[in-house]
Order: structure tokens, then C-alpha cells, then sequence
């Protein structure tokens, strides 16, 4: 199913949590996301967990995607993912990518993580998968 099937296109929050200053990637991913048709909202550095799912609530995102490479992976994720559960968005994806060791990304997908994405992955993979999981998993 394309994008350009739903009445609107897919809306993507990209964020960079923490004090992590590298966000060259993100905002690559952002660019290849809105190439392909989505709207995204790009939130800069320096944001704490709280504000992602804040901004993400009042942007009425399909998919939060977070770059991260500070090794704060497994304190970030699970943050976002508790903060989405309170606020009912159970039906909004968390994704993401950086460096993130396998062992530890498996460990988030179990918790409720969608796909994380290590460094060199192509930005058509992680185009097809925000859109197809977006066309399963959302209603709009």
C-alpha cells in the first residue's frame, strides 16, 4: 500500500534525547522520511524523554523515531515507552536507531520498542518498515 493511499500522509516525530550533540543521522533520516512523502517533525537536541512524548501527543504522531548514540539506550526507551503507555498511545510506534548493541536492542523490542535501526542501515529499509507498520498498526 502506498502512502499516497491514505487520506493523510504519515506524520513522524525524529528526536535526539539527552545530551547527545550528533544529530547529522537524524537529520538524514528525517530528509529521506519526508522525501518519501511523510511529514515529519524534526525536535533539535537536547530533549528529555518527557518532552518527545509530549510533542508527540500534540503533533498526533503516527511513529516517534529517536536517534541515539550515547549509550543511554536503555534508560531512554524504556522512559518513552512507560510515558506513551500512560498517555494511551498504544497505537503509536517507537522506533529508532544509533548505537545500540543487539543484545540490547532485542531487549527493548521486547519491551515494546518497534524496530531499531544500527548504522548502516539504508533509509529505504527504514522507510518501508515506518509505513508498512504505520498501515497494520494505525487507523486514519
Amino acid at each position: 500500500m502506498s502512502i499516497e493511499k491514505k487520506k493523510r500522509p504519515i506524520r513522524i516525530l525524529v528526536a535526539k534525547v539527552g545530551l547527545d550533540g550528533h544529530d547529522r543521522g537524524a537529520k538524514v533520516i528525517a530528509s529521506s522520511l519526508r522525501d518519501a512523502g511523510m511529514e515529519v517533525i524534526y525536535t533539535g537536541l537536547r530533549q528529555t524523554p518527557e518532552m518527545v512524548v509530549q510533542a508527540a501527543l500534540q503533533e498526533d504522531v503516527d511513529a516517534i523515531g529517536v536517534s541515539i548514540l550515547s549509550g543511554a539506550h536503555m534508560t531512554v526507551f524504556p522512559r518513552i515507552l512507560k510515558l506513551m503507555h500512560e498517555q494511551q498511545m498504544n497505537d503509536v510506534l517507537l522506533t529508532g536507531g544509533g548505537i545500540i548493541p543487539e543484545e540490547d536492542m532485542n531487549q527493548l523490542k521486547e519491551m515494546g520498542c518497534g524496530e531499531l535501526f544500527p548504522p548502516g542501515t539504508t533509509t529505504s529499509e527504514i522507510v518501508s518498515y515506518i509505513t508498512q507498520w504505520v498501515h497494520t498498526h494505525r487507523n486514519f
